[in-house]
């Protein structure tokens, strides 16, 4: 039996969900006499109203940026832990082009587009680091990525409380607010900006046109299943290692420069909001393909923004919604090595 056909990974795929379902209900019923109440009330808070509903579109963009350029280290056998410090860098580089064009006679639209591609260029220089760390140190892409996100983290934090900190105060709510002719032009009395929806649609659909539809993806794919067979084929797999990790960087920054421009309008201590970990979860869940990204980071995104409501309704820690994203992740892992197991790999 094929194990690869459609229809067999469809059914350890829905065994996976379902026994992910049952292991989040069995949390739930030792933690309320409601389970299914404790569903409802994600389910509300996060399409309950237009409001809510664009607060998980605001969640989706950055989770579907970073999932979109972890995509492509996860086709070179890379492990991009670090794309948490590169979100934090896109952030840095976009407030600092904003702190440093604001009153200038650039129109204010041009003045977002050169904040939103510094913020590109940021987390591209940022996972440069963690490339050449890799390539040329010999440090594991998981190790140098863990430093250079705390790294990311002490600069965010001296840059709030020191060169940029607001007047008079050192306040861990962020910097300054920007001038609102500053901002990303959001829908009506809505949070979500047209832009920033589009930036991440087209982030998705340029990852998944070069992952599958490029001699680039094609090689890619070849360095990441096996690096030493790729090299003695002449691929210049050092080049396409570092090239992941620039793509991966420079949608990390786009992420970070969305919230800045987008969502908080400053830069604050937490401006990645843990999408960037999150985006690994999104990458193994889906498989590592581009096509499914979007729909389940949207789930993602719902499950975080509706689980808010369960302290404030039910007094439920609002982390049991990281139970149900972890045990999806789990179990769809385990199913696709049952499955292996079970009818021969070919």
């Amino acid at each position: 039996m094929d194990v690869t056909s459609p229809r067999i990974r469809f059914l350890f795929g829905f065994l996976a969900v379902f026994l992910a379902l049952i292991f989040a209900t069995i949390v739930l019923a030792l933690t309320t006499d409601d389970p299914l109440g404790a569903y409802y009330n994600v389910l509300i808070g996060s399409f309950g109203s237009m409001t809510k509903l664009s607060d998980v579109l605001v969640a989706w963009v950055p989770l579907l940026l970073a999932t979109s350029g972890l995509l492509v280290t996860f086709t070179a056998g890379l492990w991009n832990i670090g794309i948490e410090g590169q979100i934090t860098l896109g952030a840095i580089f976009t407030t600092a082009v904003i702190k440093a064009l604001q009153g200038s006679d650039l129109p204010p639209e041009m003045v977002i587009f050169l904040s939103i591609l510094s913020g590109a260029l940021g987390g591209a220089l940022w996972a440069s680091a963690v490339g050449w760390l890799k390539i040329y140190g010999g440090v594991n892409e998981i190790f140098g990525g863990l430093g250079m996100n705390f790294v990311a983290t002490a600069l965010t934090l001296w840059l709030i409380f020191g060169p940029w900190k607001r007047p008079g105060i050192g306040s861990m709510s962020g910097t300054e607010p920007f001038n609102s002719i500053y901002w990303l032009p959001q829908i009506g009395d809505l949070r979500i900006s047209w832009w920033s929806l589009g930036i991440g649609i087209a982030g998705i659909v340029l990852i998944y046109l070069l992952l599958n539809g490029t001699y680039f993806g094609l090689r890619l794919s070849a360095v990441g299943k096996n690096g030493k067979a790729a090299y003695l084929m002449g691929l210049p797999t050092t080049r396409y290692l570092m090239m992941s990790f620039l793509i991966c960087g420079a949608f990390a920054g786009l992420a970070g420069a969305v919230q800045v421009t987008g969502v908080y309008h400053r830069l604050i201590p937490s401006i990645s909001s843990g999408y960037g970990f999150l985006g690994l979860l999104v990458g193994m869940l889906v498989n590592y393909q581009a096509v499914w990204a979007a729909p389940v980071a949207l789930f993602f995104a719902a499950l975080n923004i509706g689980s808010i409501q369960l302290p404030i309704v039910m007094k439920l820690d609002s982390a049991l919604s990281g139970v149900l994203q972890g045990a999806l992740v789990l179990f769809v892992l385990l199913m696709n090595g049952v499955r292996q197991r079970l009818l021969g790999k070919q």
